[in-house]
Order: structure tokens, then sequence, then C-alpha cells
């Protein structure tokens, strides 16, 4: 399916890797100029250079180093990205997860960094983005958030309770910025990332699986029999990005293979 985005221009955050990686990823091979951004400057490095070998046609990838909780580096990713190509037409946010433990395990300091990662980045680009997404022809924005928000995930009280901030957030904008911009979010459950291919390494030298495939299983929990393939987050996003999915607003869609029991 051609997804009528060639040439036109996506702000993706914390995509030097990861899912945000791959929502880039789907989006430059389908002709989108891409912004990358990442706090490793290496690794960002790297992302930009494997995205230009896959971009498809005269898309153009723009690496911008930075953290998305310093509101001084969101205001220069976005200056960078209208710099560059003076319009935005899609945004894209992602964060890596907040740290793990139970609510007990979990102090102040813990929730105000996790909030200010998921929800104050996504509220303050949505702030600085919303007047050129709109001067455009169906801008939109996609979150990547995690389906804790239909399905509590045991130890992890930071990412079950504030990324429902950022659906509600979503939910809101799809309201607020339309019609000229729709919102919604997606909710991955297990991708094969980089993460957790560190994660299960790091389980093989503490002895705990024989195999790489042994420990990989472990992180299998669908219907499907398998973990997901970080592209297939990516396409999603990039459709949703698109005019193909031009009345789909305010979701936010879960891509976990059916692992999840939640009827909504």
């Amino acid at each position: 399916m051609d997804l009528d985005i060639e040439g036109n221009v996506a702000l993706t955050t914390a995509s030097s890797s990861g899912l945000g990686f791959a929502s880039a990823q789907a989006l430059v091979r389908e002709g989108e100029n891409v912004v990358v951004n990442g706090r490793d400057a290496d690794r960002l490095a790297e992302a930009k250079s494997d995205l230009e070998a896959e971009a498809a046609g005269d898309a153009r990838v723009v690496a911008v180093e930075g953290d998305i909780t310093d509101p001084d580096d969101l205001d220069r990713l976005v200056e960078t990205t209208l710099d560059e190509f003076g319009r935005l037409d899609h945004l894209v946010t992602s964060a890596g997860g907040p740290p793990s433990g139970a609510f007990l395990d979990t102090d102040d300091e813990d929730w105000e960094e996790a909030y200010e990662l998921l929800v104050m980045s996504v509220v303050r680009l949505a702030r600085k983005c919303a007047e050129p997404l709109a001067d455009g022809d169906g801008g939109t924005i996609v979150t990547v958030a995690s389906r804790s928000v239909k399905e509590a995930i045991d130890g992890l009280v930071l990412s079950n309770s504030v990324r429902m901030s950022v659906v509600g957030l979503e939910k809101t904008l799809s309201k607020e910025l339309g019609p000229d911009v729709r919102a919604n979010a997606v909710l991955p459950g297990s991708h094969e990332t980089s993460r957790i291919r560190e994660l299960v390494d790091q389980a093989i030298e503490r002895g705990e699986y024989d195999s790489y495939e042994e420990g990989l299983a472990d992180w299998v929990d669908n219907p499907l029999d398998r973990i997901g393939d970080p592209i297939e987050l990516g396409n999603t996003v990039a459709f949703l990005s698109s005019p193909k999915s031009g009345y789909v607003n305010g979701q936010a869609i879960v891509i976990d293979g059916g692992g999840g029991s939640s009827n909504l």
C-alpha cells in the first residue's frame, strides 16, 4: 500500500534505537523525511546512517542530539526541523521506559522523573508542534506508549500509572486539535528491541539460559507464539501518520500479538 506520505516531514523522538527507530525506519522507507533524536551521539549517528541506507526516493534524515526531558533541547529539536524543511507533517513521540519497581520502593523523585520523561516531553512537543502540524494537509501525532495502559504489569508501577496520562492527553489532543490534526497512541507489548536483546544476553551471562533463543522465548506471551518485530510497530505508526488512516483519531491501539486479556 502506498501511504501517500512521500516528501512529508516527520519529527521522531527517542529514535536512535528501539521502537522509536523502528517508527522512523517505516516512515523513511515510504519516502518521508525524518528528524531523529537521541542522547547518545554515537548511537544517533549510526541510526542516521542506517536510515539513510533505507530511505526511499529523495527522503532525507536529519539527526538532532538531545534529551527529551530538557525543554531547551526540545525547542532546538523543533526549530531544527522547521529550519531544515520549512514544514512539519507528523510528530511521533517515543521514550525509554521508566525504571521497574513496586509502589513502596518508588520515591517522589522516581515519580517526578517518570512524569517528565513520559508526559511533559509530549506536552511540550505537542504545544510547540500544534501550529506547524495544523498548517499542513493532515497533520498527525502518534505516541508510542505501552500496553500497560490497558492492563497493569507487575513490578511496573511507574509505567502502569504515568503512561495513562499520555493516553488521556492524546485523546484530548484528538478533540482539541481536530480537524486539522489527528492524534493516536500505540500500545506495544514485547518486541525484539536492542533492550530486550541486552536483557536476554545478561540473563545468559548469569547462567539463567543456555541460548539466546531460550531466553527470548520467555518474552513470548501471546497466541501468535512469537515476539514482535519492531518494524511491525513502526509500520502501524506509519499507517497512523498517513491519510490512509484518515478516520482513525483519538485511539489507543494495542500491538502485542493478542497477548493481553482486556476487551477494551
